[in-house]
C-alpha cells in the first residue's frame, strides 16, 4: 500500500464499516501518520493520525500535549477534523474544553451516572426495555436499528434529560441529521443538518428555560442552575451557550453511540451462533460479551485534538497547532495490544478496549451504556432461540461514527 493513497478523510472508505486493511497499515508501517490534504480533506490542510493502541492511549493521557479545544496559534479547534469556532463549539462543547473547566462540569454532573444512580434507574431501564422487546419480537421481526437498538436509549435519554417521552423520537431524527452524512462531505453543512440544529437548538433553549424556572430531578436541571467553583476559571453559573451545547451533546450521544454498539453487536452474534447458544446457556458470559461489542463496534471512531507543543513520536515531528486525529477504532483492534483481534470473542480477557475514551475525557455515560446493552441482549436471550438478516443492513455515512439506519432481522424460535 502507496501511503499517497490512504485518505481517512474520504467517506467512501468506510462505507462497510471500519477499513481494518488500512489501519493495519498504518499500525505496521506508519503509526504516526501524515495525511496530506486532500479533496476530501476539510480546512484544506493535513493532520496527523495515530493508529497504534499504545500512541493513542498515550495521547489522551496526556490532554496537557494533545487539546480537545485548540493549541499553536491555530483559530478554531475542537474533537472533529475540521476545525470549529473558538467559543462558539470548541471550548463551549463539554466534550471539547480541557481542564479545569471540563473537570469542574464533570463533577457537577456525575452523581447522575454513578453507579448509585444507575442501580436505583435500573429496574425503570428493565421494564421500559421489556416492553420494547416484547412489542419487536410479537411481530416475528423488525428493522431492529430503529425499533430496539435506538429506542431503549432513547427513552433513557429522555428520562435523564427531563423531558417527555413523546419528544424523543425528535432527538433521533435531529441526531441523524447532525451526525450522517447522508448528503454532505466533511466541513460542510446541508439544508437538513441546518434545520435540524435549528430546531434542537429552538428546543433546548425553551427546555432551559423551564429548568431554570421549575428545576427537577434531572441531569439538565443540574446543568441549567449550575453554580461552577472558582478554579473553574470563571466560576458561577455555566453559560447560557454551554448549557445549550450540553443538551445538543447529550441528544447526540444519548441516542447515537449504544444503539450503534447494540447492533453491530447484533450483527456480530448472528455471524457467530455459537457464541449466542454459549450466552443461551451461561449468563456468567453476558458482561464479557457487552465488553466485547463495545470493542467490535468502536461506535466513536476517532476524535481530534490539537497539539499545545512541539512533540516528537516514533521519530516523526509533530508541531504545536497541528491537528492530531486519535482513532479508537484502529487501537481496538491492535495486535500488539489484543490477542487475534479481528475475531469476535465474548470470552476475551483481558479487554482493555479504548471505546469510551481514557483519561480525563472517559465517557461519562459508559456505565450507562453497559447497563442498556446487557439489558437488550440478556432480554434477546430470554425471548427468541435464534435471529437471522431479513434483508440488507444500511449503514451511516461517516468516518467519526460506525452507526447504522436499517437492520432488519426475523427472530426465531420465539419462547412463549
Amino acid at each position: 500500500m502507496e501511503p499517497s493513497s490512504i485518505d481517512l478523510t474520504d467517506l467512501s472508505l468506510f462505507a462497510d464499516g471500519h477499513p481494518h486493511h488500512v489501519f493495519r497499515w498504518l499500525r505496521d508501517e506508519a503509526p504516526v501518520f501524515w495525511q496530506e490534504p486532500t479533496r476530501s480533506t476539510p480546512d484544506g490542510e493535513g493532520c496527523w493520525s495515530l493508529t497504534r493502541f499504545e500512541d493513542v492511549e498515550w495521547a489522551a493521557k496526556h490532554p496537557d500535549l494533545f487539546s480537545s479545544c485548540t493549541g499553536g496559534d491555530r483559530d478554531g479547534g475542537g474533537t472533529l477534523i475540521e476545525d470549529l469556532p473558538l467559543d462558539f463549539a470548541a471550548g463551549v462543547l463539554f466534550n471539547m474544553q480541557d481542564d479545569p473547566r471540563h473537570n469542574a462540569i464533570r463533577r457537577l454532573v456525575t452523581p447522575s451516572v454513578s453507579p448509585k444512580r444507575l442501580r436505583e434507574i435500573e429496574a425503570g431501564l428493565k421494564e421500559r426495555c421489556d416492553e420494547i422487546l416484547d412489542a419487536a419480537v410479537a411481530e416475528g421481526g423488525c428493522d431492529f436499528l430503529v425499533d430496539v437498538a435506538a429506542e431503549l436509549p432513547l427513552q433513557a435519554t429522555a428520562s435523564l434529560l427531563g423531558v417527555p417521552q413523546e419528544d424523543r423520537h425528535m432527538f433521533m431524527a435531529w441526531a441523524d441529521a447532525t451526525l450522517d452524512y447522508e448528503d454532505r462531505e466533511l466541513g460542510e453543512q446541508s439544508a437538513s443538518t441546518q434545520e435540524a440544529s435549528a430546531a434542537m437548538f429552538a428546543y433546548g433553549a425553551d427546555l432551559l428555560e423551564r429548568k431554570r424556572a421549575c428545576p427537577a430531578d434531572d441531569i439538565l436541571s443540574i446543568v441549567a442552575n449550575a453554580e461552577l467553583p472558582p478554579e473553574a476559571d470563571p466560576g458561577g453559573p455555566m453559560t447560557a451557550l454551554e448549557q445549550q451545547m450540553f443538551f445538543s451533546l447529550l441528544i447526540a450521544a444519548g441516542s447515537e453511540t449504544t444503539r450503534n454498539t447494540i447492533a453491530a453487536g447484533l450483527l456480530a452474534l448472528m455471524d457467530d451462533p455459537a457464541a449466542w447458544a454459549a450466552l443461551r446457556s451461561d449468563r456468567a458470559l453476558l458482561p464479557g460479551a457487552v465488553e466485547e461489542m463495545l470493542r467490535w463496534s468502536s461506535s466513536t471512531t476517532y476524535n481530534r485534538r490539537t497539539a499545545t507543543e512541539d512533540v516528537e513520536r516514533h521519530g516523526r515531528a509533530i508541531r504545536a497547532g497541528d491537528k492530531v486525529v486519535l482513532w479508537w477504532c484502529s487501537a481496538n483492534f491492535d495486535e500488539r495490544a489484543f490477542t487475534d483481534p479481528m475475531r469476535f470473542d465474548i470470552g476475551r480477557s483481558p479487554n482493555s478496549h479504548l471505546t469510551f475514551g481514557i483519561g480525563s475525557h472517559f465517557c461519562l455515560g459508559a456505565n450507562l451504556a453497559r447497563l442498556e446493552i446487557r439489558l437488550v441482549l440478556d432480554g434477546l436471550l430470554d425471548r427468541v432461540a435464534s435471529i437471522v438478516p431479513a434483508g440488507p443492513t444500511e449503514r451511516t455515512r461517516s468516518n467519526k461514527h460506525a452507526g447504522f439506519r436499517h437492520l432488519p432481522v426475523t427472530f426465531e424460535g420465539i419462547a412463549r
